[in-house]
């Protein structure tokens, strides 16, 4: 499994084809423990996506917007995409190693669906 640092970097969405679906997506990392548990709490809005990592699932308790949530298996291969209004708690994915957050809306206009995988790459 891959250990990324929290920082920044860049999200690439491809189709199960290996077509790119998306301009790259501005992306935070957040891989401490400290990072994934601040997550996007507090936040009115979010520029891009959040990788938390390690992670199988997410609440959304004291967040002020929906977000879109995607489960990723250890190969960055979506599992799942769903919407969580704020005061909600997500079950975990049994297969899930990693969870992408973003405003609720943005997945769908990246073309992130079950299937699709994803690349990180961290600006060093």
């Amino acid at each position: 499994m891959r250990r990324w640092r929290d920082g920044r970097g860049r999200l690439i969405v491809r189709a199960v084809s290996g077509e790119v679906l998306a301009p790259p997506v501005p992306l935070e990392i957040s891989a401490s423990y400290r990072a994934r548990t601040k997550g996007l709490l507090g936040r009115d809005s979010v520029d891009g996506a959040m990788l938390l990592s390690p992670a199988s699932g997410v609440h959304t308790f004291r967040m002020r917007m929906p977000i879109d949530v995607a489960y990723l298996d250890r190969r960055l291969t979506v599992i799942a995409v769903r919407t969580m209004p704020p005061g909600r708690l997500g079950l975990p994915r049994l297969r899930a190693r990693h969870v992408l957050e973003a405003e609720a809306g943005a997945m769908t206009g990246w073309g992130l669906r079950p299937g699709a995988r994803v690349e990180v790459e961290p600006t060093p």
